[in-house]
């Protein structure tokens, strides 16, 4: 499937955001990187602004989108595990950097409320998210949503400072000890 300019602009200037900030990387650095001129890219987004807002849903339509795939066909598999897997793959090919959206609301907070906004409402989706997929394992302890997004979170953040390999073995162990009391509660 051939990608279309708004979706190789978009993959471009993730890769650059992510790599090098969102403030440090400029359009002119964009457009060079993917072989386009400043009105192809603006033709696709008004400003830079938009497309900052067009990267990070992109980015979390497609951790959403591996998720619901993840758990839709998890067969006997709990859905708290197929979020592990999910969030370990996603760890794999992506965290060398951190959370893209919480360095969005860390850069943005002062100065483009919009773009702040916008990564508070995906971070609020991925609460909900959460909540589902332990609603469909049965566990319904108050607050379990916020620890599990505060694992996933971390997980994402101290990749840099532990190593992959440490980090995927801590967040399946503490996530994977969710499942028994549950399982047992069920039994």
């Amino acid at each position: 499937m051939r990608k279309t300019k708004r979706e190789h602009l978009l993959r471009v200037a993730e890769r650059l955001f992510y790599e090098e900030g969102f403030h440090a990387t400029g359009i002119d650095r964009i457009v060079t990187e993917a072989g386009v001129t400043r009105m192809t890219l603006y033709n696709h987004f008004a400003s830079k602004t938009e497309l900052i807002r067009g990267v990070l849903a992109a980015r979390h339509d497609r951790y959403r989108r591996a998720l619901c795939e993840a758990i839709e066909a998890r067969g006997q598999e709990s859905a708290l595990g197929a979020l592990v897997a999910v969030q370990s793959d996603w760890l794999r090919a992506r965290a060398q950097h951190g959370c893209m959206v919480i360095k969005a609301i860390a850069e943005f907070q002062r100065h483009d409320s919009a773009i702040a906004a916008d990564a508070l409402v995906l971070k609020r989706d991925l609460l909900g998210i959460i909540d589902w997929v332990l609603e469909l394992d049965g566990i319904a302890r108050s607050g379990a949503a916020q620890e599990v997004l505060m694992v996933l979170e971390g997980s994402n953040a101290l990749v840099p400072v532990l190593g992959l390999e440490n980090v995927l073995s801590s967040m399946q162990s503490l996530l994977s000890s969710w499942l028994v009391p549950a399982q047992e509660a069920s039994a």
